[in-house]
């Protein structure tokens, strides 16, 4: 006997609730702090790279003579292209798809 819920049968709602799963997981791979560490790492990278590139004297001599924008700028950079070669290498494993047990037919 299959139990009904508001005109949905049992075999409706674990369809439901393996559709949302395959979302969630979607979601997840999507939003992998993998891939957001890396993005912004290699935005700011670029912008303190060039931001080194253009430094006057000046600003060099601040610093000792080490030109630190050019120098932080190339480790955000190797650091950003790190996470998101790691993510490419190793993405997030999708989950195994359930099996749906199958309802026995009814004999009328």
């Amino acid at each position: 006997m299959s139990s009904e819920h508001h005109g949905y049968s049992d075999r409706d709602v674990q369809r439901e609730v393996t559709e949302l799963e395959g979302r969630s997981a979607t979601a997840a791979r999507l939003f992998d702090i993998r891939r957001i560490i890396g993005g912004l790492f290699v935005l700011y990278g670029v912008i303190v790279t060039v931001t080194g590139l253009t430094d006057d004297d000046a600003t060099i001599d601040k610093a000792q003579g080490v030109n630190i924008n050019l120098w932080t700028g190339l480790g955000m950079l190797l650091l950003g292209l790190f996470f998101l070669i790691w993510l490419k290498l190793r993405p997030t494993a999708p989950p195994p798809p359930e099996v749906l047990p199958e309802e026995p037919e009814e004999k009328a």
